[in-house]
């Protein structure tokens, strides 16, 4: 007979989750709604949290996280983490195109390999897990800079020169711009002869709980092979595995249908 679930535990990680923003300040009432919790259960559990730290109270009863999530955070690898995740995943999709799979994390403006898995007939590519990469030029680099904030996407590309790895690389800032905005609206990126003139590459996203950006997943192979057909069909795989990969990395708290809104008189959780 399996273990039953600690229910606590969930409640307490969906009021956790409930923030969305940096700068998010909740009252318990609007913690509770988002977590889909009643109101009392709710106030008991965030006093409970704020107790150990997870949650911070501020002015006019509202909280924030604590300190406790950001140590916590400061421990978790999470290139390690995703790259043991999503093992089986990238080599099965490696294998079944014959293509490198590469996923990369965004770091001071380079893209930082954390997995490489190649077929073992695949075009070779001369990258490496630790190495770097310029963002401007690459699929991965595409994708994760076309999720950055407004602020913090113009600033990288006012920073510094835009050097042409090939005759193909978009070095010109407003190109850049207008090819960023493309990915933005397609959800993927191409990196045609860009960062080196025999290979090409489909890139995509992979999120977390809240649809963040965190990493993104790429296919690549020759040139030459790289045709419309063979490019949609990478996508495609690529964005189911870019799934499988969030769902073991960022799984769903189970839902709360039980729950039901209540009319608490606690005056500090409404303040």
């Amino acid at each position: 007979m399996p273990t039953p679930r600690n229910q606590s535990v969930f409640k307490a990680f969906s009021i956790l989750r409930s923030f969305h923003q940096p700068d998010d300040w909740l009252t318990c009432c609007e913690l509770s709604r988002r977590a889909k919790l009643p109101e009392a259960s709710g106030y008991r559990l965030i006093q409970t949290l704020e107790e150990i730290g997870a949650v911070v109270r501020g002015p006019r009863g509202r909280y924030r996280p604590g300190m406790l999530l950001v140590s916590l955070s400061n421990i978790v690898p999470i290139g390690e983490l995703l790259r043991e995740a999503s093992h089986k995943t990238i080599k099965r999709l490696a294998d079944r195109f014959n293509v490198t799979v590469h996923m990369g994390i965004l770091e001071r403006g380079m893209i930082s390999y954390i997995a490489k898995i190649s077929a073992p007939s695949a075009f070779p590519t001369h990258t490496r897990v630790g190495f770097q990469l310029e963002s401007y030029c690459s699929g991965l680099g595409k994708v994760l800079l076309a999720a950055l904030p407004h602020d913090e996407l113009e600033s990288f590309i006012l920073d510094g020169e835009l050097i042409a790895l090939t005759p193909y690389t978009i070095t010109d800032r407003n190109s850049l711009r207008v090819e960023l905005n493309t990915v933005r609206k397609q959800g993927f990126a191409l990196d045609h002869r860009e960062s080196q003139v025999d290979i090409c590459c489909v890139a995509v996203p992979v999120c977390d709980g809240e649809g963040r950006t965190v990493a993104a997943l790429s296919a690549t192979d020759n040139a030459d092979n790289m045709n419309e057909v063979l490019e949609l069909e990478l996508r495609e795989a690529l964005f189911e595995a870019a799934s499988v990969i969030q769902l073991k990395v960022y799984p769903p708290g189970p839902p709360n249908h039980g729950a039901k809104p209540h009319i608490t008189a606690m005056a500090e959780c409404c303040d």
